[in-house]
C-alpha cells in the first residue's frame, strides 16, 4: 500500500512497483542491480521513493522503444548530471537518432527477407506446377 512519510514524498513497496507495472519483483531487482532504481532499505526491506517509481516506468518505456538498458541507463546518467538541459536535449537527440537509424536498417533488412521469401514461394509453386502438370493447379497459402 502507497504510504506517506510526510506530505511530499510517497514510498512503495516492490510489490507494489511490481503489480502497478505488471512487472514481477525479480525485474525490478534487475534493474536496481543495473544502477536503474535506486532504493533505500528498512531493514532488509526495499523502500522506493517516487523517484525510483517515474525511473521504473521510464525504463519499461524505454525497452518498450526498443532501449538497452544500457541506453536507458546512459539517458539517466546524463539527466542526474545536470549539466544543463540543452546538453541532456542534444545527447537525447543523439540517442534517438542511432534508434531510429537501426530501426530502419532493420525494417530494410525484414523488407528484403520477405523478398526473398516470396521469391523462394514463387519458384516453388512454379516447381510444383511442371512436376503436377498444368491441370492440377497449386493451392495458395491462406
Amino acid at each position: 500500500m502507497l504510504q506517506y512519510t510526510n506530505m511530499k514524498k510517497a514510498t512503495y513497496t516492490i510489490t507494489e512497483l511490481a503489480r502497478e507495472f505488471d512487472v514481477t519483483t525479480r525485474t525490478i531487482r534487475f534493474y536496481e542491480d543495473q544502477g536503474l532504481l535506486n532504493p533505500s532499505r528498512n531493514g532488509r526491506r526495499r523502500v522506493y521513493s517516487h523517484r525510483d517509481r517515474v525511473r521504473l516506468k521510464l525504463t519499461l518505456r524505454g525497452k518498450r522503444l526498443g532501449f538497452s538498458l544500457s541506453e536507458i541507463k546512459e539517458l539517466f546518467d546524463l539527466y542526474d548530471s545536470a549539466r544543463g538541459e540543452i546538453a541532456q536535449l542534444e545527447q537525447f537527440l543523439i540517442i534517438l537518432g542511432k534508434r531510429r537509424a537501426a530501426l530502419e536498417q532493420q525494417r530494410q533488412d525484414i523488407d528484403a527477407m520477405l523478398a526473398e521469401i516470396a521469391a523462394f514461394e514463387k519458384q516453388c509453386r512454379r516447381m510444383l506446377e511442371e512436376k503436377a502438370g498444368a491441370n492440377r493447379p497449386v493451392r495458395e497459402p491462406t
